[in-house]
Parts: C-alpha cells; structure tokens; sequence
C-alpha cells in the first residue's frame, strides 16, 4: 500500500498541489486510493461505484486545488468530500428503487426474461446514443480505460498525456452518460444498475 511517510511529507506534497504539481497530485492519489476505495465500498458495495467516487474526489481537489488550506488536515479534507458522495450516491440509489418498484408494480405479465429483454434492447440504444455525447479523445479515453482494461497510467503512456488528463476525461464522461441515461427514458434507471455489470459505468 502506497502511503505518505509523515505528516511533515504530506503539506509538502499539498503546498506543491497547490501550486500546480502533476506529481504531488499523483502521488497523493496513490497514497490515498487504496484505504478511499475500502471507506466507499463498505457503504456502497460495489466497487465500481467506489470508484468512480474516489476518481470525481480527486477531480475537485485538483480542480479546487487553489483553495486548499495547507495547514488543516488533508486527509480529513479527502473524506469529507467522498462521506458527501457516497451520501448523495445512496439517495439515489434509493430513489432509484422506488422507482423501479413503481414500474414493476404497474406491469401486467412482465416476467423476469421480458424484463431482461427490454433492458438490454435499451441499454444498447442509450449507451450507444450516449457515446456520440462525448468528444472523440473523451471516448478514446474511455474505451481504454473500460474495454481494454488500461490503467490511467498505461493510457497518459500511450495517449501522451498527464495522468490527471486521464482521470478526469472518465470522470466527465461518466457524468455525461449518466446524466443521459436518467434524463432520456424511465427504463434507464434499471439500465444504470446494469451499467455496472456490464463493464461500462
């Protein structure tokens, strides 16, 4: 496990932070990813939604980076924006349910296989309309990252980009396709849960 040595070591990684540093970006990333993910998947139970949770906190230190008191606790600054993530990650979560609920209990003869039918036919339709949302580096990025497997690492190599480009072109698509799928047919709030299944959120 990636980790900071002392707290002396850490406000020195944030001061070079706040004043732009790639690396201390990186490297905070690291020390703080492993021990974030475990605090957001004890709530959530997935770690795709874990995450995702961890991948947008780091994009608004980054973009907030300015604003960072280097003499309060950073790792107290880091929870407290994934605590209030997974908080709204779970409301709708609950939204989500009921919602469903809903659907089902108006359905007449709707077996588990008609279910899955639909919900495939129209995952594919929205997913694929989704795509054509983002720009073409944002869907390069992201086809690396979710069908070829690629670290955010192998993919900057690759690409020739910076590490933190990386993460917040999935962080942006994420929301873009999400944001889509919720506001384009009541059917997509079960699609967004097969998202995860599938590999593609």
């Amino acid at each position: 496990m990636y980790s900071v040595e002392t707290l002396a070591d850490e406000r020195s990684l944030v001061l070079r932070l706040i004043d732009g540093d790639e690396d201390a970006f990186c490297e905070l990333y690291a020390a703080y990813k492993e021990r974030l993910l475990y605090f957001a998947m004890r709530f959530l139970k997935s770690k795709e939604y874990a995450e995702d949770i961890f991948q947008d906190t780091f994009a608004v230190i980054w973009q907030g980076r300015r604003f960072i008191d280097p003499d309060a606790s950073f790792s107290a600054y880091v929870h407290t924006i994934v605590r209030n993530r997974i908080l709204n990650q779970l409301r709708t979560f609950e939204q989500q349910e009921r919602l469903r609920e809903h659907i089902l209990s108006q359905a007449v003869d709707y077996s588990n296989d008609t279910k899955q039918e639909i919900l495939f036919n129209d995952l594919r339709r929205l997913i694929a309309q989704a795509l054509q949302l983002l720009t073409p580096r944002q869907r390069e990025i992201f086809e690396m990252s979710r069908e070829r497997q690629l670290s955010h690492k192998e993919i900057a190599e690759q690409l020739g980009i910076s590490v933190y480009t990386v993460q917040e072109s999935i962080s942006t698509s994420l929301k873009t396709l999400r944001e889509y799928l919720r506001k384009n047919a009541v059917i997509s709030v079960d699609a967004i849960l097969l998202l995860v299944c599938l590999n593609v959120l």
